[in-house]
């Protein structure tokens, strides 16, 4: 399966990191390959390690009539008297709990949602769904008058695919373009969803989804201490990108051993980012990845130079979001992977920007007139989900990834997805879109040691002060299991709501018939 550009955590402002030579060498083949990549929530993205005892497969089992106590003696601690719980566990084919608390209430899912967007993909579109860039033109004599680029949303586009329609067209002779046309109009506005927070759109995860998409919309940037008392080198690994930011570098390289404290903010209205904080000259790199605040025009900008490099010369550029009537063939096109591994991008690694490519490829099969692409595809993850038998009040939707907190979730809902999808043909490709504890995707480093290893089959869902899990689970000797925990308004770290709900889920592991 492929890889995203960018492995930082999702719903979670990015932080700054040391990196050892491995990881260092993994993200240098990543810009190889494409020049941008994003911190954490696009692509391969996993939690920290949690400090859930190991249980081995010789731990006292649980009858379910003792679940509930079980349950109730971690939920119940000190700690979280102030954090609002939802649980409910169930056979995976029955409808009876073996534990529920607060199930029908509504809470913010954060990446949780993604479970929705993605069951409502799959059951539309099909596994085999594929999303396709197509270039158009008329060409006479080795020129082409008006040269015109269609995105349809891929999230996976790359430097190396434009490249590839570059060539296409090399071969058939072209050397000659008068006016290239990049069409953004296949997702209407808003590119960037009015409820997420200001503070979270000018990072990678928070990127604008509109019809070029192009290395997932963001680039990386990299901070170097120098000598002490100078401010801190930035560097961008797209030329580019950088061209589309003006940078107020308030930073200092401090002393040996001095303390990290490096924020990155945004200007309301303006392409301006503030770095400010500090770096010891011992401290290594500091990487992030922020939006690209342009997105079509850097997409322009980067197919020009494809086919300048393919020996194309372009006399102009422009980026339009009206139709063209001209048509003309198809000269050129690149498809995405399969939707089973777009979804397996969504979920496995929490990208944000492939959930929302999924929710607006789903709205332009029904949009009305003057409706945005990312109202309709609300409309029909609602409509799909109604049909599969999933309760319509059970969840208000404001986004495809679960970065707004006005997503409203009850843990029915989310089991009741979980459920209706484990009974359709697409259950083996959904399953295997998810998290696996301590293997795969963001619960690569979580339950490891633990009996949950390899049978527990999952979201995440991290913000500030939210924190959920959802998923499956395999119990040797027992029923599978599904499963939906959703922690909101705690005081408490991510490290230790985690904790407790790594408890919970390896407690269902150890269920027996009793």
């Amino acid at each position: 399966m492929f890889n995203s550009l960018f492995s930082f955590k999702p719903n979670q402002r990015p932080y700054g990191s040391r990196f050892n030579p491995k990881q260092l060498l993994l993200l240098l083949l990543l810009l190889e390959a494409q020049f941008v990549t994003q911190p954490t929530p696009v692509t391969a993205q996993t939690d920290a390690p949690t400090t859930v005892e190991p249980s081995p497969d010789t731990a006292p089992t649980i009858c379910p009539a003792d679940l509930k106590a079980s349950i109730d003696a971690i939920a119940n601690r000190p700690e979280f008297d102030y954090a609002r719980w939802g649980i409910l566990i169930q056979p995976l084919f029955s409808d009876t709990p073996l534990y529920s608390h607060e199930r029908d209430r509504y809470f913010i899912p954060a990446s949780n949602l993604k479970l929705f967007t993605t069951a409502a993909a799959l059951s539309q579109l099909g596994a085999d769904f594929r999303i396709r860039t197509s270039v158009y033109g008329t060409p006479s004599n080795g020129t082409i008058t008006q040269l015109r680029v269609i995105g349809r949303g891929d999230p996976s586009l790359r430097t190396d695919q434009l490249k590839d329609l570059a060539q296409q067209l090399q071969r058939q002779g072209i050397r000659r373009v008068d006016q290239l046309i990049v069409e953004d109009r296949y997702f209407s506005e808003p590119t960037v969803n009015p409820t997420w927070e200001w503070s979270d759109i000018q990072f990678y995860y928070g990127t604008a989804v509109n019809s070029l998409i192009l290395n997932e919309n963001a680039v990386l940037l990299t901070l170097t201490p120098q000598n002490v008392g100078q401010p801190l080198k930035v560097t961008w690994a797209d030329p580019i990108a950088a061209k589309q930011w003006q940078i107020e570098n308030q930073t200092l390289t401090a002393e040996a051993e001095s303390a990290e404290s490096v924020n990155i903010s945004g200007v309301l209205g303006k392409p301006v980012l503030r770095i400010r904080g500090q770096l010891a000259t011992d401290a290594g790199l500091w990487l992030t990845a922020v939006a690209i605040p342009d997105p079509a025009d850097y997409f322009l900008q980067h197919f020009r130079l494809a086919l300048a490099d393919a020996g194309i010369q372009v006399e102009r550029g422009l980026v339009t979001t009206d139709s063209n009537s001209e048509g003309g063939t198809e000269l050129a096109a690149v498809e995405s992977p399969p939707l089973s591994e777009l979804i397996s991008q969504t979920n496995q690694n929490s990208n944000n920007l492939y959930a929302e490519a999924l929710l607006r490829s789903l709205g332009v099969t029904d949009k009305e007139a003057d409706e945005s692409t990312a109202k309709a595809g609300q409309e029909q993850i609602r409509d799909i989900l109604t049909k599969l038998g999933v309760e319509p009040e059970s969840y208000i939707l404001a986004d495809g990834s679960g970065l707004s907190r006005h997503n409203l979730v009850s843990p029915t809902a989310i089991v009741q997805t979980l459920q209706a999808i484990a009974r359709t043909p697409m259950a083996q490709s959904y399953r295997n879109s998810l998290a696996v504890a301590g293997i795969e995707g963001t619960l690569r480093q979580r339950f490891q040691n633990t009996p949950a290893q390899g049978r527990v089959y999952a979201k995440t869902g991290t913000m500030t002060g939210v924190s959920a899990l959802s998923g499956y689970v395999d119990v040797p000797d027992y029923q599978p299991l599904v499963f939906s925990i959703m922690v909101n308004q705690s005081n408490q770290s991510v490290s230790t709501i985690r904790e407790a709900i790594d408890e919970i889920v390896v407690l269902l592991t150890r269920l027996r018939s009793c």
